[in-house]
């Protein structure tokens, strides 16, 4: 029987807990994805259809390059958008180009049944078992919730370091210690180390410091690649970041009524995809009183696309402005450099104007 090689789309740092979900509940080896370069968004546009979204791109680069890497079995992830379709054309690309691959699409999962899981798991390993899966799956989940918590932290005070890269030093360590737990009292003891680490770090915070929310399309938002490493930027300026979409929030099925609610005045319809946690938490921004809101999203991005004018009404309703960044495969880094500080500049003016 041919030994499983099994590999996921790269995005952000979540490879750590989809290595140990791999390895240890599935019992196969997991090819970790090179991190996402200008290679994987150069190989991922020269096989795609022309006006496809980029995340199509960055998955179809990144698959070639984990099957380089010796990968033989490809998950697809899929979306809650056009790109839970676009599994069988990447499937369907690869193969065209030759790569004999196991290809298993986990965008006709869904989480409220699990047997359906199950079956999709069982492609991936017709062997596997149910106890190593049930041990794992449950610290696989905290993991991603802790790992997201440490990241909003970060967010909020990477751009007050006294010294550049205290705290990414701390995060890196933690990764190294979770890459090594299997069980959720291992997981707790190296969260509370990292949280530990972290409050010592320390922090120049002034008194009233610039607040942005960030909000937009799930895979741009979240894979720092594609957004052109927005955050980082906006740390060097000394902004404090607020950005809800992650992993861990997108899975609370709660938090959907609620934002639905919230969002009537604007929006009376789900429009698919992150449409609706846009215009929630941009609405929750201006109401907080943030000094300004980033939207992101990838070129062609339908649902955002459609959550764009209900932005528009929220930020005139509050007074609130909003910078749209729209990412494709020839977005230039000067140029989102120069939007940022004219956005930066133009708070800080709006500031001292009150």
């Amino acid at each position: 029987m041919q030994k499983y090689k099994v590999s996921f789309p790269h995005i952000a740092n979540y490879w750590v807990p989809m290595k140990i979900l791999f390895s240890e509940g599935l019992d196969v080896e997991y090819v970790v994805p090179p991190p996402i370069t200008k290679r994987t968004l150069d190989l991922g546009s020269r096989y795609s259809p022309d006006y496809v979204c980029a995340p199509f791109k960055y998955c179809l680069g990144n698959y070639i390059e984990t099957m380089e890497a010796g990968a033989n079995t490809l998950v697809q992830a899929g979306g809650v958008c056009r790109l839970g379709y676009y599994g069988e054309l990447h499937e369907q690309i690869l193969r065209d180009l030759g790569y004999e691959v196991r290809f298993v699409n986990m965008a006709r999962a869904r989480f409220s049944k699990p047997l359906i899981i199950y079956n999709h798991f069982r492609e991936i390993n017709p062997h596997m078992s149910v106890k190593r899966i049930a041990r794992i799956l449950p610290v696989v989940l905290k993991m991603v919730e802790c790992m997201d918590e440490i990241e909003d932290y970060m967010r909020k005070n990477i751009g007050f370091e006294v010294q550049n890269g205290s705290l990414a030093a701390v995060y890196e360590e933690f990764l190294t210690d979770i890459s090594q737990v299997r069980t959720k009292r291992e997981l707790r003891r190296a969260y509370n180390r990292c949280k530990k680490r972290l409050r010592r770090v320390p922090l120049n915070v002034p008194q009233h410091p610039l607040r942005v929310g960030i909000v937009g399309e799930y895979y741009t938002i979240m894979e720092p690649f594609s957004n052109h490493y927005i955050e980082r930027e906006l740390a060097r300026m000394g902004v404090i970041i607020d950005r809800w979409m992650n992993i861990t929030n997108s899975l609370r099925p709660s938090r959907k009524r609620d934002i639905r609610n919230r969002i009537k005045p604007y929006a009376k319809y789900h429009m698919g995809a992150t449409s609706m946690y846009t215009i929630g938490k941009a609405l929750e921004f201006a109401k907080r009183k943030y000094d300004g809101i980033i939207h992101v999203k990838s070129f062609g991005c339908t649902p955002e696309m459609d959550a764009m004018p209900a932005l528009q009404n929220i930020s005139s309703d509050h007074k609130i402005p909003i910078l749209y960044f729209s990412f494709d495969t020839q977005t230039s880094d000067t140029g989102i450099q120069t939007r940022l500080e004219a956005f930066y500049d133009m708070m800080i003016m709006r500031n001292e104007a009150k």
